[in-house]
């Protein structure tokens, strides 16, 4: 048999650095002569193999060949290598790495030598390949490269870079411990001291931190947590953001003016963890309020001087600074939950009205304010965590049974007022009156779980009233028999009134006409006249109060106001011509139910004190005019006369009181008003300014 060879690799001398790449481009053009190695050709057959092998792979891989441990790698590798590339191809591993000799050169050594392969996952290393000491993960595989001879010609390695992968793990895991830490937590400075615990074990992603908080007024910053070590000088305890001038080394007042993210250069030493070099850049955040643009805080974090401060980073922090944020408002939230319960609980126990809080079927009383055990005569110790019904066995068979069922049972709500019930208070039986409201109290669910009670004790109050309906049964009786005499009076009076008048037109005639010449009888007479007027006026006046409070609300009939005026008017047009008084009337309503001639007295006693409390200083000018209004006929008299001192203004619609006596009248007319008015379910109002005259309104019922 015969074999099929290719061409001999002699003849084609750089086929070994075969493809397009990056690498197999530099290994082509690389200047093996004056290497050590020599020329590509004299190389043991086993590395070309492993080199064409490296170089086909899309997978990051290396070869470290012979004891001085060259390098080989291919493209897929060169994000490994940074700012080390391209000038360790062929250079020593020992002198490229010797950054994390210390950390990988003893496994190297034991595969070189003794060909124990070696893997590791996640392994951190700190690479110097772009111009820092990075922190980055590995996992990888050293494995012994053969040589032609069969022994241990070098090191390959297939490895991945798991940096983001482990970042990622790493800061999530933080957030997580954040928010775990602050779960339970009921104040911002305790949540801010436990985020700052959490931070102290993740100084790699944070070197050092610093937590604001905002006051109430969101004008001062006041510090609650810092974690890692850092100069007394970058950790004011507070910062007043509205004063002028004032040192702010973290620029918070541009952040609380933007809102945004602001990166800060650092002038003081600062220390980081791992290297130990200087911290030299920090950032601060806004804490926002979640969902709103309301700012809670400020948090300061250093940037590692071992990692990039690239996207990862910058999402990590609005991350975390995202996860405090909610925290805060959790807390926030619970502090005012808490805030409001106590206001509630305080409001509840100051609350004048008795409030109680029954729950579940037994009623059992979880809340009562120190107004409802006034009501049940308990202390506060002798109804709680009881059965309403155990707590006051003698509020059983009351009534109260049934409704408080249905509010649990139904969902009903009860109220009554002025409800009769029988208590033990102060060691004896007694009866109070209360005006309660049962309505029952849901779970978030909207299920009945017990009975909200409020109550108001009247008792005082009901009997008043009953003391007062008592005295008004008997000035009922008073006044009617009043009303009995005002009645037989004015009828009796009549009379003997006329009888003298009577008497005095036959005496007349028959006295000397001498004597009726004389001065003083003259005087005598007119007075005795006068009399019998003044008497025969207040007789005709208690008739018509007596015909008022007899006749109420009988001869009710629709009535037009205006024609009741104009047939006024024209009975009073002599003393409407001889006051030189003007009429202006404007009546825009509609007919009226009522007593025609109890409207005329109205009209006519109103018109009539225009006319004779007119003013000597200017013509007379009254108003009449009647409008609808909320529901209501309004009629009103407006004139320019005396006018009234309203101080005295109860006078007014009294019996026999006057404000002005030089003009004749008995004082009972405005009485006679008021009492049809009020008779007629209606009201009577009065506006006077003295000197410049008084407008009487009535608001009749439509």
């Amino acid at each position: 048999m015969s074999s099929i060879k290719g061409p001999s690799t002699a003849s084609r001398p750089f086929s070994l650095f075969g493809g397009e790449g990056e690498m197999a481009a530099l290994m082509r053009a690389y200047d093996w002569e004056s290497h050590p190695m020599g020329k590509p050709e004299q190389w043991p057959e086993s590395l070309k193999i492993a080199i064409r092998l490296i170089l086909n792979s899309n997978f990051p891989m290396f070869i470290w060949w012979s004891k001085d441990l060259y390098m080989f790698h291919n493209d897929a590798y060169l994000p490994a290598l940074g700012e080390k590339h391209p000038r360790a191809l062929g250079a020593s591993a020992r002198k490229m790495w010797r950054e994390i000799w210390g950390d990988i050169g003893q496994v190297v050594e034991e595969v070189i030598g003794n060909g124990r392969p070696f893997y590791a996952k996640e392994l951190q290393l700190f690479l110097e390949r772009k111009g820092f000491s990075e922190e980055t993960f590995w996992t990888f595989s050293y494995s012994p490269a053969p040589d032609d001879e069969g022994g241990i010609g070098g090191l390959f390695c297939a490895c991945n870079e798991e940096t983001k992968t482990v970042l990622g793990q790493r800061r999530l895991r933080t957030i997580k411990d954040v928010a775990d830490a602050t779960v339970q937590v009921e104040t911002l400075s305790g949540a801010s001291l436990l985020i700052s615990e959490v931070l102290s074990n993740c100084q790699h992603d944070v070197p050092f931190s610093l937590t604001y908080i905002l006051d109430r007024e969101g004008t001062k910053a006041k510090l609650l947590g810092q974690s890692g070590k850092i100069p007394q000088e970058l950790a004011p305890v507070e910062v007043n953001l509205l004063q002028q001038g004032e040192v702010d080394v973290w620029s918070l007042v541009e952040v609380w003016r933007s809102g945004s993210m602001k990166a800060i250069q650092l002038s003081v030493d600062v220390k980081g963890i791992g290297s130990g070099r200087k911290i030299n850049e920090a950032v601060v955040l806004p804490i926002l309020k979640p969902g709103e643009d309301k700012l809670i805080g400020f948090f300061v974090s250093g940037i590692s001087t071992q990692l990039e401060y690239d996207g990862d980073y910058k999402n990590f922090h609005e991350l975390l600074v995202g996860q405090i944020a909610t925290s805060f408002a959790g807390i926030q939230a619970r502090e005012e939950v808490k805030r409001q319960q106590e206001e509630l609980i305080n409001l509840f126990q100051q609350a004048p009205v008795a409030i109680a809080i029954l729950r579940g079927t037994s009623l059992i009383v979880e809340l009562a304010n120190p107004s409802m055990c006034v009501v049940w005569g308990r202390t506060y110790e002798q109804v709680i965590n009881k059965p309403v019904f155990e707590a006051l066995p003698e509020a059983k068979g009351q009534g109260l049974e049934e409704l408080l069922e249905d509010v649990l049972v139904n969902g009903a709500t009860h109220a009554f007022n002025e409800f009769p019930l029988v208590l033990r208070r102060g060691g004896k039986q007694e009866t109070i009156y209360a005006n309660f409201i049962y309505y029952p109290f849901r779970n978030s669910k909207g299920v009945v779980k017990g009975v909200t009670a409020i109550a108001v004790e009247v008792t005082e109050q009901v009997e008043a009233r009953q003391q007062i309906e008592e005295k008004n049964k008997e000035l009922v009786a008073i006044n009617a028999d009043l009303d009995n005499f005002v009645y037989s009076a004015s009828h009796d009076l009549k009379g003997p009134i006329l009888n003298i008048e009577g008497l005095m037109k036959v005496l007349m005639p028959r006295l000397p006409e001498e004597s009726l010449r004389k001065k003083e009888v003259e005087t005598v007479v007119k007075m005795i006249f006068g009399s019998i007027e003044r008497l025969q006026a207040t007789i005709s006046d208690l008739s018509e109060v007596s015909r008022v409070q007899k006749e109420a609300n009988e001869d009710v009939q629709v009535v037009d106001v205006a024609l009741v005026v104009n047939e006024v008017l024209k009975d009073m047009e002599l003393e409407v011509q001889k006051s030189g008084a003007i009429i202006e009337t404007n009546f825009q309503s509609r007919p009226l139910l009522f007593s025609p001639k109890n409207l005329r007295s109205i009209i006519y006693n109103l018109l009539s004190n225009a006319i004779k409390y007119r003013s000597p200083d200017r013509e007379p000018h009254i108003r009449l005019f009647c409008e609808e209004k909320d529901g209501e006929m309004v009629f009103a008299v407006k004139d320019n006369g005396l006018g009234m001192n309203l101080k005295y203004k109860e006078k007014i619609f009294s019996m026999f009181k006057r404000l002005h006596s030089h003009v004749e009248g008995t004082g009972i007319g405005l009485y006679i008003v008021k009492r049809i008015v009020e008779n007629a379910g209606g009201r009577i109002e009065v506006e006077s300014k003295l000197g410049e005259g008084s407008t009487f309104t009535i608001h009749f019922k439509l």
